[in-house]
C-alpha cells in the first residue's frame, strides 16, 4: 500500500501475455499515506472498469479479463472482485491473488510467529496497513473493499488462484480467505509453499521452490485462459 509502481513484478505477467497473445493493462494506483483508504481499491476498480469499457478498441475480449496482483495488489484486486460485484460492474474471467494482504486486525497465529523477521514482518504489516487506513485500523470501521478478509459475503466473484508462503505474515488470512471463497460456492486452487518467505520467487527466482510457484501459477493461467 506505500511502496512500489505499475512496473513492479510485471517479468512473469509479460510472459503469460506472449504465450497467450493477451493484454497487460498495469495500473499506477495511489500510494498511502499521502493517500489513505478507499483512494487505492478505487483506483484499481477505476482502472479495471475503463478496461473493460474500451476493450475493444485495446484488443481485448471483454470476457476474459484476469486481476491479478502481488502483495498489497493481491488485496487490491481481491477488492475489485467485490466492488464490481456488488456495484454491478464488468465481471472479471478469475483471480490472481498472489500473497494477497487481505486483513488488517493482526490476530492470526502466522502474524504473531513472524514478528520482527523476514521480508514483510508484522511490524512492517502494521505500517502497511496504519499508513492506508490510520485510526480506524482493527476497527469495525474498516471496509472490506479496503481489507477483503472483513467481506461476510464472498458469494458471486470470480474463480481464484491463492498461493502463499508457510513462512509469512500472510499465511493464515489467505488460507481463511480461500476456504471462505470455497464456503461461498466459489472455486479455488490454493498453494501454501513450504518454507517460502514474503515473495521469496521474486528474491531468489532460481530456487526450486520459487519454479515450482511460478509453474503452478503458470499451469493455472494456461487452463483459465483455455491456452
Amino acid at each position: 500500500m506505500i511502496i512500489g509502481d505499475r512496473f513492479t513484478g510485471m517479468a512473469n505477467v509479460l510472459d503469460w501475455a506472449l504465450e497467450h497473445d493477451a493484454v497487460v493493462v498495469s495500473l499506477d494506483y495511489r500510494l498511502a499515506p499521502e493517500h489513505p483508504a478507499p483512494a487505492p481499491v478505487e483506483d484499481a476498480c477505476a482502472g479495471f472498469v475503463w478496461t473493460a469499457a474500451h476493450a475493444a478498441e485495446l484488443g481485448i475480449d471483454p470476457e476474459r479479463i484476469l486481476l491479478a496482483g502481488t502483495s498489497a495488489g493481491g488485496g487490491l484486486a481481491a477488492g475489485v472482485a467485490l466492488l464490481a460485484r456488488d456495484r454491478k460492474g464488468p465481471q472479471a474471467l478469475a483471480q490472481l491473488l498472489m500473497s494477497p494482504m487481505l486483513d488488517d486486525r493482526d490476530e492470526t497465529v502466522s502474524m504473531r510467529q513472524y514478528s520482527g523477521t523476514g521480508s514483510w514482518s508484522r511490524e512492517s504489516n502494521t505500517t502497511g496497513w496504519t499508513a492506508l487506513l490510520g485510526a480506524s485500523r482493527g476497527t469495525e470501521a474498516v471496509s472490506a473493499y479496503s481489507a477483503p478478509a472483513r467481506a461476510e459475503d464472498l458469494s458471486g466473484l470470480p474463480p481464484a488462484f491463492i498461493d502463499v508462503g508457510s513462512a509469512e505474515v500472510f499465511r493464515d488470512e489467505d488460507v481463511a480467505y480461500a476456504s471462505g471463497l470455497w464456503a461461498a460456492g466459489v472455486q479455488v486452487e490454493l498453494h501454501v509453499w513450504a518454507g517460502g518467505f514474503h515473495i521469496f520467487d521474486g528474491a531468489a527466482p532460481s530456487a526450486a521452490l520459487s519454479t515450482a510457484a511460478l509453474a503452478a501459477r503458470t499451469a493455472w493461467v494456461r487452463r483459465t485462459l483455455g491456452a
